[in-house]
């Protein structure tokens, strides 16, 4: 499971990459984020760095005051899970993450990301682009669309969609264009015909949003191919691809990971349409709250004036807490320890789909999941259901949950709320035995709904 491309599937370039100059963002950028002003305290922040001023400028209460003196954890190590170290937060770290910092994150953390998105997607620092902490990709992911999306404003998302963004596209009476996917990820097919059959006239999308690895729902992964065409069809219409990457590190698939939209758009004639966003939930911690965006500086600067204005910045302790933890780790500590929690969720994604077979064959249809931690699969409520027949949705909600199951139906994933037979099941938390009995359950849920049509039959 471990990238062993170069240094993630992408050739490296001698020359200097190309990208879109500051300029052509001003026509993606939304009025909101256009009129937008920098933090008049917080932009000056960077210079009470320079040595020999002495700066009345911000309002940081005396670190003197604070009762913290130290902090200590625990964590367990990647080569030797059964070895736990001692972490300690102190001294000058401390005093960083008590107090207020740069809103785009403490430096020491976003140096070590920049060098793990090197590592990873083969990005240099040269090349037009620089990283934002955020307090988990959720938030960085509403800023942005807050960044680039106007009231009334057409958006691409890919259909089923994380159940997350619908609301945010919702609220700006955004006309959600549903971009068909399969197991192969998004139907570049689709987009295509939705793009050169656009109304003339009528202003194009700016944005596609899609999650390309173990997708939330359907828990489908991208192929290279269809990866390279959207950033083709990406360059034809002018538009940017909000890359939400949470499952990256939970990719278990048999072949080696596919490079990300953030890596491919080396091989572009220009780099600068991919705002990519990463998150340590599933890997660190849900609850610690850190992910973080990586894209051209132009919007980034814009996500960052939102933040300055909103919660000035993401927790400065957590991010001193993560630091401590991956700068003891290593980046080598790091893959080893993504590697096996990418192990850990390939065992539980087994475990269910063997009940699966046991219990719904005949029942469910569905793909196997190479990255994340969601089975996404079609009822067979009757004989004749195709692909657009049937409803989950009463069967979930009321069949499945009486018999004590509960699951998500696949309507909530669907920016019009269309019926669909679909149902999303996660396996992250359940043990084997609990798997067993929910799949069991649910068979029984759905042999109960067939039973009317089999009767008028």
């Amino acid at each position: 499971m471990s990238n062993n491309l170069e240094p993630n599937g992408t050739s490296s370039k001698a020359a200097a990459v190309e990208r879109l100059p500051n300029e052509c963002y001003t026509d993606f950028l939304s009025d909101v984020a256009k009129e937008r002003k920098p933090s008049a305290i917080r932009s000056l922040f960077p210079l009470e760095k320079t040595p020999g001023v002495i700066s009345l400028l911000a309002g940081k209460p005396n670190a003197s005051t604070f009762p913290f003196t130290s902090l200590s954890f625990k964590a367990r190590s990647p080569g030797k899970p059964d070895e736990e170290t001692t972490l300690m937060v102190d001294g000058a770290d401390l005093a960083q993450g008590l107090q207020y910092g740069d809103t785009a994150g403490l430096k020491q953390l976003l140096d070590w990301i920049f060098r793990l998105q090197e590592l990873n997607h083969g990005r240099k620092k040269d090349e037009g682009w620089r990283i934002s902490i955020g307090s988990g990709s959720q938030d960085l992911i509403f800023k942005a669309v807050a960044c680039l999306v106007n009231p009334g404003d057409s958006v691409l998302v890919e259909s089923p969609v994380y159940a997350g963004v619908i609301p945010m596209f919702h609220s700006l009476h955004c006309n959600q264009i549903e971009v068909e996917t399969d197991s192969r990820g998004i139907r570049s097919s689709s987009l295509r015909t939705i793009l050169e059959q656009w109304p003339a006239g009528k202003p194009k999308p700016k944005v596609l949003y899609t999650v390309p690895y173990g997708c939330n729902p359907t828990g489908m992964t991208a192929t290279l191919e269809r990866r390279k065409e959207v950033l083709q069809l990406a360059r034809e219409h002018n538009f940017l691809i909000l890359e939400d990457d949470p499952y990256f590190y939970l990719y278990y698939g048999k072949a080696p990971r596919y490079p990300s939209y953030f890596a491919l758009e080396l091989e572009e004639p220009e780099v600068g349409r991919v705002l990519r966003f990463d998150s340590l939930s599933k890997i660190l911690s849900a609850g610690i709250r850190i992910g973080f965006a990586s894209g051209p500086e132009t919007l980034l600067n814009a996500i960052d004036q939102h933040t300055a204005t909103s919660n000035l910045q993401t927790s400065s302790l957590t991010q001193a807490i993560v630091y401590k933890l991956l700068d003891s780790w290593g980046h080598e500590g790091f893959r080893i320890h993504t590697e096996n929690v990418a192990s850990f969720y390939a065992a539980k994604r087994d475990i269910f789909e063997s009940a699966m077979k046991k219990y719904l064959t005949g029942l469910a249809e569905w793909d196997t999941p190479e990255a994340g931690m969601f089975f996404w699969f079609k009822l067979l409520i009757d004989d004749t259901s195709d692909a657009s027949g049937g409803d989950s949705k009463a069967v979930i909600e009321t069949k499945a949950f009486d018999k004590g199951v509960l699951a998500l139906p696949g309507t909530v994933f669907l920016p019009n709320g269309r019926r669909t037979p679909y149902v999303r099941a996660s396996f992250s938390q359940t043990g084997e035995e609990e798997v067993e009995k929910a799949i069991k359950r649910l068979r029984d849920a759905i042999l109960e709904a067939r039973a009317p049509a089999a009767a008028s039959t």
